[in-house]
């Protein structure tokens, strides 16, 4: 099981649950796969954000507004929307919930 089995079978073997255990496996892998191919395509998105975006992006996602996001980093409050508009067009996010779930996969966590 360490080694990642999936299930285990004892002897001798139900051709039934031979195949289920075999469907487990492929589904998971599947899973795994779909799950890494997310993550590097996100990774991807991430790499293009500049310095600056990738700070305004971890407050956003807490849930500050660009008010209080423009006095944390010493800017003004026009150059965070500018800022989050690119953050949101970078990551290709339609939504601010969309943005937190990219955020949370990518493991991004900021404290306000």
């Amino acid at each position: 099981m360490k080694g990642g089995a999936i299930d285990f079978l004892t002897k001798p073997v139900d051709a039934r649950d031979l195949l289920g255990a075999i469907e487990r496996a492929v589904a998971k892998t599947f899973t795994v796969q779909r799950d890494q191919t997310q993550a590097t395509d996100i990774q991807g998105r991430l790499k293009t954000l500049t310095a600056r975006e990738v700070e305004v992006f971890a407050l956003v996602v807490t849930g500050m507004l660009n008010k209080q996001i423009a006095a944390k980093l010493g800017i003004v409050e026009k150059t965070v929307k500018v800022h989050r508009a690119r953050v949101m067009e970078k990551m290709r996010a339609g939504s601010l919930a969309e943005l937190v779930r990219l955020a949370d996969q990518a493991g991004i966590v900021a404290k306000p």
